[in-house]
């Protein structure tokens, strides 16, 4: 995650710092300029996101007037990351206030085995951490790299797709299990049993008819298979034209590769490849795939990657790894492969250690790939 997004506020510039402890029914604003001891925190709790918002902006604006603020002053708000996502950081950016969205996880906390915690405390504790990250002390929480509206938009098309699968998975799981209670083993995955179903072809074990209750729900069940099949087709008739043209020309560039499908590069283009990263570390870290370390004193224990960011990307480019071992025999990255887990035999645990180091050091070959055209070491393009 990027922490870079605002420069140091200079010590004479005086900062109204605003943080937001978001809820269902009601928020919690904390108010801070920085010459005042403690901060003033106050409710919204308007019915609709709209006017709870407009809320929100008059109680900044009255606090500015009230504590004798110049108009021009730097009005900074922040909240935590969370079900409202990135709607109210476009909306405050769309007014001209500076806003950032925070990694919950990386506000440090009390270690005390018993600690108040309060909405109010929160809200407190968020705004001081975001006047101390405006200083420039960054180790006080991260601010998250916000997508435009059409990246996260984009994204849902490939979530969409692997629900709809997900669905069709467990309908037909659920038929099949229901038909093996009464000793009937019909395959449910052609089209014509439904068909079959209605036309009470399909016995029990002993040649009798299906109890009424299995059948009705039988049917009702390939209902809905039919439905998420429909859903699922008309998905993949859609899904080459309704992405933009930049992540289209990505996607292009990384079915190129041998190992590297069209489901999968899409994925990793609208989950990952979507934002603009520095260096091969922002990469890593932001795919959770780096390793922590613990080494305080005598003890020194290897923690495992630390599981930051996108689950979705990190499960997709740890099964894309295992691809890229098997089609990609000759690249640099399988050859690591193969020394490291060489002489292991079938110590599986040696080689799932070895395949989440290929994950991370692939995502930093792949970045490399759609930044810059370099292709990764020994790896071998699709013929034209």
């Amino acid at each position: 995650m990027r922490t870079d997004q605002a420069d140091r506020s200079h010590p004479e510039e005086v900062v109204l710092a605003v943080s937001l402890e978001l809820a269902t029914a009601k928020w919690k604003v904390a108010l801070q300029d920085g010459l005042r001891n403690s901060a003033a925190v106050h409710t919204v709790a308007q019915p609709d996101a709209a006017r709870r918002l407009q809320a929100v902006l008059d109680l900044v604006e009255r606090h500015r007037q009230k504590w004798s603020l110049p108009m021009g002053t730097r009005i900074v708000v922040s909240y935590e990351a969370g079900q409202d996502a990135f709607w109210i950081y476009r909306a405050l950016r769309t007014r001209g206030i500076e806003c950032y969205v925070v990694d919950p996880a990386s506000i440090p906390v009390e270690r005390q085995k018993r600690r108040a915690k309060t909405d109010r405390l929160d809200a407190i504790k968020l705004v001081l951490n975001l006047r101390a990250w405006l200083r420039g002390e960054r180790d006080r929480m991260r601010a998250i790299h916000v997508p435009s509206l059409q990246d996260e938009a984009s994204r849902h098309l490939m979530r969409d797709r692997g629900q709809l699968q997900k669905e069709v998975l467990q309908h037909r799981d659920r038929m099949r299990k229901l038909l093996a209670t009464l000793g009937c083993w019909d395959e449910v995955d052609s089209k014509k049993f439904s068909a079959r179903l209605a036309r009470d072809e399909v016995r029990c074990h002993d040649g009798t008819s299906l109890p009424v209750e299995f059948q009705e729900r039988l049917l009702r069940e390939c209902e809905r298979l039919a439905l998420a099949e429909q859903q699922l087709a008309a998905l993949e008739k859609a899904r080459p034209t309704s992405l933009p043209e930049p992540a289209r020309a990505k996607i292009g560039h990384l079915t190129r590769l041998n190992g590297i499908g069209a489901v999968g590069g899409a994925r990793l283009v609208l989950e990952l490849f979507w934002r603009e990263f520095d260096n091969r570390r922002q990469v890593g870290a932001c795919v959770g795939l780096v390793p922590q370390p613990y080494d305080s004193g005598e003890s020194r224990v290897d923690q495992g990657i630390s599981k930051q960011g996108n689950r979705r990307v990190r499960a997709l480019l740890v099964e894309m790894a295992w691809s890229w071992i098997r089609y990609q025999p000759e690249s640099a990255l399988t050859r690591w492969f193969n020394q490291r887990t060489q002489g292991t035999g079938p110590n599986r645990r040696a080689r799932r250690i070895a395949i989440v180091a290929i994950a991370r050091r692939l995502a930093i070959a792949l970045w490399r790939y759609l930044k810059d055209g370099v292709i990764p070491q020994g790896a071998h393009l699709k013929p034209a």
